[in-house]
C-alpha cells in the first residue's frame, strides 16, 4: 500500500466542491472510489448523504475490544479547477513533488489517513476513518458524521507542512442593511443617501479592525481581525439609494463567540444611530464558526508527538477546519498534514517525502493509542 499511488488516484477523481462552483462534480464519484478500496482493505464501510449527490464515507477498523477509539478525518472536495495551470486532474511528479489539484488541500492528508488506518494491526480499539463532504464549503460532511460516530480522539489531516497544530481561528458573518430613502437625484430634502450613511459604518468598522489588532493576543493566533467583504446599493445615477447592504466577516480567536462579535457591531451601530442624523441599519448573523484550541497535553497530542522523532514545530492556522466541529463534539484532536504548496492557488503540489513521514507519523500514532 503506497500512499503515492493513492494519492494519485483521488487527484484523477473531479471532487470540485458544487457549493463553491455551481455544477461541480461533487464528491459522488471519490466517495464511490474511497468506499469500494476501504472494503477491498476489510474495513466496515457506511456511506452517509444526507445531501444528495454529497456523501461522506466513514469507514472503521474493528478493534479486539477494551482500546481507545481513533478517528482520522479528511475532506474529500477541492476548489475549483478552472484556472489551473495545467491539467489540474492529471497527477505529476517532478522534483519531489506531486502536482495536481488537491495534492496539498488535502487529499494527500486522505491518502496518508487512509494507507496508514488499512496497515493497523492487533488493535484494541477502533480506527475511524472519515473522508468527508464539503469542508471548502459548509462543513455539513463532518457534521453529518458527528451525529453517527464519535471516537476518544481524533486527528485532521489537514497540511500543516508536518507542524503540530493546536488552534485555528473561527469566523462569523454578518450582512449589515443600511436604509435611506429614494428620491430624484435633484431633491435633496426628500432622500436619504444610504450609500454615504455606510461610509459613517465603513470608518467604524475600519476603526474596530485597528482596536482589535491593538489589543490583547492569542499566544499563537494573535489577534481577531474584521474586514468588509461585499457592498452593494442604489438603482442609477439619478436617484438617491435608498438600501446600501455590506457583507462582512470577523475572524473570532479563542475567548471571543459569535455573540461576542454580534454585540462589538451593535454597538457600533447603536453609537452611529444616536449620532449620525437619518441613520438606521439591521444586523443579521450568518454563518458562524467557533475557534479552536487544542489541550496541549491531551494523551493523543503527546502520542503524536512521542510519534515524530524529533522536537515538534507548535504552531496555529489563521484559517477555520473541521477540528472545531470534532472540538466542540467533545473529542480531543489536533491538525496534522503534509508539507506542500498552492492550496486554491494556480498551481497546487505536496511534498512527497511528507506524504510519506505524514503515513508513518499516523501509522506510529495509531499502534500506540489504539493498541
Amino acid at each position: 500500500m503506497n500512499p503515492r499511488d493513492l494519492l494519485a488516484r483521488l487527484i484523477s477523481i473531479d471532487s470540485v466542491n458544487p457549493g463553491l462552483v455551481p455544477g461541480g462534480n461533487g464528491e459522488r464519484e471519490i466517495a464511490g472510489f474511497c468506499a469500494g478500496w476501504f472494503a477491498d482493505h476489510g474495513f466496515e464501510v457506511h456511506r452517509l448523504e444526507r445531501v444528495q449527490g454529497r456523501p461522506s464515507i466513514v469507514a472503521v477498523k474493528k478493534g479486539s475490544g477494551g482500546g481507545k477509539s481513533l478517528m482520522l478525518n479528511g475532506h474529500i472536495d477541492t476548489v475549483g479547477i478552472a484556472g489551473y495551470d495545467g491539467d489540474p486532474l492529471e497527477p505529476e511528479i517532478r522534483d519531489g513533488k506531486m502536482f495536481g489539484r488537491g495534492t496539498f488541500d488535502m487529499k494527500g492528508g486522505v491518502a496518508a489517513m487512509m494507507v496508514a488506518a488499512a496497515k493497523a494491526e492487533n488493535l484494541r480499539g477502533d480506527v475511524i476513518v472519515a473522508c468527508v463532504a464539503d469542508e471548502e464549503h459548509g462543513s455539513f460532511g463532518t457534521a453529518e458524521v458527528l451525529e453517527r460516530f464519535t471516537a476518544d480522539a481524533a486527528i485532521v489531516t489537514e497540511p500543516s507542512h508536518l507542524e503540530v497544530t493546536l488552534a485555528h481561528k473561527g469566523f462569523v458573518w454578518f450582512d449589515v442593511e443600511i436604509e435611506g430613502r429614494a428620491a430624484h437625484g435633484s431633491r435633496p430634502e426628500l432622500g436619504v443617501d444610504a450609500i454615504a450613511k455606510a461610509g459613517h459604518f465603513l470608518v467604524a468598522l475600519e476603526r474596530l479592525g485597528h482596536d482589535l489588532a491593538t489589543g490583547p493576543a492569542h499566544p499563537l493566533l494573535g489577534t481577531g481581525t474584521v474586514h468588509a467583504s461585499l457592498i452593494s446599493g442604489g438603482e442609477e445615477a439619478s436617484t438617491y439609494p435608498s438600501a446600501c447592504r455590506i457583507t462582512l466577516e470577523r475572524r473570532t480567536v479563542p475567548g471571543e463567540s459569535p455573540q461576542h462579535a454580534e454585540d462589538e457591531l451593535r454597538t457600533i451601530l447603536d453609537h452611529l444611530g444616536a449620532t449620525v442624523p437619518d441613520f438606521r441599519a439591521t444586523l443579521t448573523r450568518g454563518l458562524a464558526r467557533d475557534p479552536f484550541e487544542a489541550d496541549p497535553d491531551a494523551e493523543i497530542v503527546r502520542t503524536l508527538i512521542a510519534n515524530l522523532g524529533a522536537p515538534p514545530v507548535i504552531r496555529a492556522e489563521p484559517f477555520w477546519t473541521d477540528c472545531a466541529l470534532l472540538d466542540r463534539a467533545g473529542i480531543p484532536c489536533l491538525l496534522f498534514g503534509v508539507d506542500g504548496a498552492g492550496a486554491h492557488a494556480a498551481t497546487e503540489y505536496v511534498d512527497l517525502a511528507s506524504l510519506d513521514r505524514l503515513t508513518a507519523v499516523l501509522a506510529g500514532t495509531i499502534a500506540d493509542f489504539c493498541g
